[in-house]
């Protein structure tokens, strides 16, 4: 019983000291609304930049959509993009 004892605390130590901050942040991204800057390149140029209102949404396809805090349009871009979320 001990032993069993001992293990499930290890575990679990083990379980909680597991959680980085990167995948606090990543969980946080994934699940909230928070707004991000934007800025995406296509061929070495870059095509856009600029912040969304919230949430960043990705496809399958390798596409970002989102909703631009500049002009409040809904947007779809294709390229190698940089998202970085706000606090």
């Amino acid at each position: 019983m001990r032993l069993v004892l001992t293990a499930s605390l290890l575990l679990l130590s083990l379980a909680t000291t597991a959680c980085t901050d990167s995948k606090r942040a990543s969980r946080e991204a994934t699940w909230s609304d928070k707004p991000a800057d934007i800025v995406c390149w296509t061929d070495g140029t870059q095509t856009y930049a600029g912040r969304s209102t919230g949430k960043v949404e990705y496809d399958e396809g390798g596409r970002i959509s989102f909703v631009d805090a500049a002009h409040g349009r809904y947007t779809t871009i294709e390229g190698d993009c940089r998202v970085v979320y706000a606090k």
